[in-house]
């Protein structure tokens, strides 16, 4: 190639070349796993766009396999980049923390200490008296932003460890209320410079 005119051409073929197939594979492979996710979310806008560039950069690495047909090197490379790629994938997907949960927490204790727990930190819910297997239990939900379910499951477990809960993904919701936000920088504005409204 003449990209890479006067190098050693073993090194290209041994070394340079598996490089680049393997961070390539890398990289279709960590947006195809992104990609999955948005289409998930029912993103329409940002999941076609990882589409195009993940077929992209799969194009110019498996042309690169083919014209090395006889490099056992490349096939390593392939493999490994598509391996390194499902983990960056996941890695990057965890660190987003897209979407929504639908939390359920069942306890056999009274949940009035819970409840006000979880309503001091400003998080909505709904609790329904039931009855399992061994008498009454209450049952409650939250619809939860991903990003705030470590406090929430940190709530539920510091009022009872034995409590039982699950964790289901949720594709869209009408409304969900974030505690904690960072404020905006209009709201962060109107602190310290407050606005009067003119009587």
């Amino acid at each position: 190639m003449d990209l890479f005119k006067g190098i050693d051409p073993a090194i290209v073929e041994w070394v340079i070349i598996p490089a680049l197939i393997f961070f390539a594979r890398i990289c279709d492979v960590t947006l195809g796993t992104l990609r999955i996710v948005f289409i998930s979310k029912g993103d329409k806008k940002i999941a076609p766009l990882l589409g195009f560039l993940e077929v992209l950069i799969w194009l110019i690495a498996i042309t690169q396999v083919m014209e090395n047909l006889s490099n056992v090197a490349s096939y390593l490379a392939w493999a490994g980049g598509f391996a390194m790629g499902n983990f960056l994938g996941l890695r990057v997907e965890q660190k987003l923390a897209l979407g929504q949960m639908v939390v359920r927490v069942i306890t056999v204790e009274p949940a009035d200490k819970l409840i006000e727990r979880l309503s001091g930190h400003g998080y909505r819910l709904t609790c329904i008296d039931a009855r399992g297997t061994r008498g009454k239990v209450n049952l409650l939900f939250l619809i939860v932003k991903r990003k705030k379910m470590d406090e929430v499951i940190g709530i539920i477990r510091d009022y009872n460890p034995q409590a039982f809960y699950s964790i289901e993904d949720v594709r869209s919701v009408s409304e969900v209320t974030i505690p904690h936000e960072e404020p905006s920088e209009q709201t962060r504005f109107r602190k310290y410079f407050p606005l009067r409204k003119g009587k």
